[in-house]
């Protein structure tokens, strides 16, 4: 018999844990997985390709820890195997591939800077090179269960093939493996983002194909980067980081177009984007997510730095003090100057002059201005961009001209 109070709860539990995510499937799937009565074992798979975590992947972690808080096993898988495959999810070229000590390191720091949300004392930590590093015979196991045609299913792979664009025969491996995880694990939910659901579904295959129970998909959205066009990215630049400093992390979120700031409200604080004007809201959010990742007193002085730095056009109190020559003419070189003291090349240099991204004293310097006295640039701060600040002294002794 079944008993209408306890599916009642479960369907109400599943609902809470639904909350913002844009799939669960299949329907009614989850609400059955809770009136089992159990901890349910709710798996994610991170590839380790790059070393920090950043806002986006604070999505997906803020859903587990939900799970976490009600009582269920998070399954932290890293991917430390397959990363040496490539995802190719969203990709419209093969993925470089990373050496072994670039995995292992990027894997060691993952893991430590997503416990920043999750609880440890609740997160099992797997690493599928502990069953995937199998042998021929097993590996053929896995692989013939499985057609090209159904492989050939997922969106990336077919706008592939139609602009004749190359797809290898190791990427199409990544989904079985990555649905083999899921075996080896005994994963009842797994959660990705709206990109992966073509392999959390094809996961269930896998499943299946084992005789292991199915597990239930739930996919969250992708979170805009500082943009507010493409995804969050660290290879577009992009990116709001977990560990950066509380100024970086206060000012990237500053940057932020004001039409995307809700999803940072919805996606990163699980809020709804207060009222008031635009300005203030996007400060309230650079304070809120500083703060989780900091503290109030970071927050604070972060925002006091913004202020000063952009607000008032003031540098930063510990700017960094630089001796500088003049050359023969008594003049500075000023693409030179910016290259050598700011860590880039004199041709970024003249453009960022070009395009009156470089101030003295926050006044923009003109771009035909290439060469400098040194007396005009002696004691002033000297800014590239809205970040990077050094205060110009002399020549040291003996430098002099």
């Amino acid at each position: 018999m079944t008993n209408p109070e306890a599916e009642a709860d479960s369907t109400a539990r599943a609902a809470r844990l639904s909350t913002g995510a844009v799939d669960v499937l299949p329907e009614g799937r989850l609400e059955q997985q809770l009136g089992l009565e159990r901890p349910l074992r709710v798996k994610l798979g991170i590839d380790p390709t790059a070393p920090n975590i950043h806002l986006g992947h604070v999505v997906v972690l803020n859903k587990l820890r939900e799970f976490q808080d009600a009582g269920h096993t998070v399954v932290l898988i890293i991917g430390d195997f397959t990363a040496r495959v490539g995802d190719p999810s969203g990709q419209s070229a093969e993925r470089p591939m990373l050496s072994p000590q670039q995995i292992d390191a990027n894997a060691e720091t993952f893991q430590e800077q997503a416990f920043r949300v999750l609880d440890p004392d609740r997160t099992e930590v797997r690493r599928n090179g502990e069953w995937l590093d199998m042998g021929t015979e097993a590996l053929f196991d896995v692989v013939r269960r499985f057609t090209i045609a159904r492989l050939l299913e997922r969106d990336d792979f077919a706008r592939r093939m139609q602009a004749g664009r190359p797809i290898s025969v190791l990427e199409l491996l990544y989904p079985l493996l990555q649905g083999y995880d899921s075996v080896a694990v005994e994963s009842d939910v797994e959660l990705g983002g709206t990109d992966q659901k073509f392999n959390l579904l094809f996961a269930r295959d896998v499943q299946d194909a084992f005789g292991v129970p199915a597990q239930s998909v739930m996919t969250l959205p992708i979170l805009p980067g500082t943009d507010g066009v493409q995804r969050m990215s660290k290879s577009l630049g992009n990116y709001v980081g977990v560990t950066d400093s509380p100024e970086e992390m206060f000012g990237k979120l500053m940057s932020i177009p004001d039409e995307a700031t809700a999803d940072y409200w919805r996606l990163v604080l699980g809020a709804d984007e207060p009222e008031g004007h635009p300005g203030e809201v996007k400060r309230q959010l650079a304070r809120r997510v500083v703060e989780r990742f900091g503290d109030a007193n970071a927050a604070t002085a972060a925002e006091e730095r913004f202020d000063k730095v952009h607000v008032r056009h003031e540098a930063p109190e510990d700017t960094r003090v630089v001796h500088v020559a003049p050359g023969p003419d008594g003049d500075v070189h000023l693409p030179l100057l910016i290259a050598s003291e700011f860590d880039t090349s004199t041709s970024e240099a003249r453009r960022l002059l070009s395009q009156g991204g470089v101030r003295l004293d926050g006044e923009v310097v003109q771009s035909g201005r290439l060469d400098l006295p040194l007396e005009e640039l002696a004691g002033r701060t000297l800014q590239v961009g809205k970040r990077r600040f050094v205060r110009i002294a002399g020549a040291p002794r003996g430098l002099a001209r």
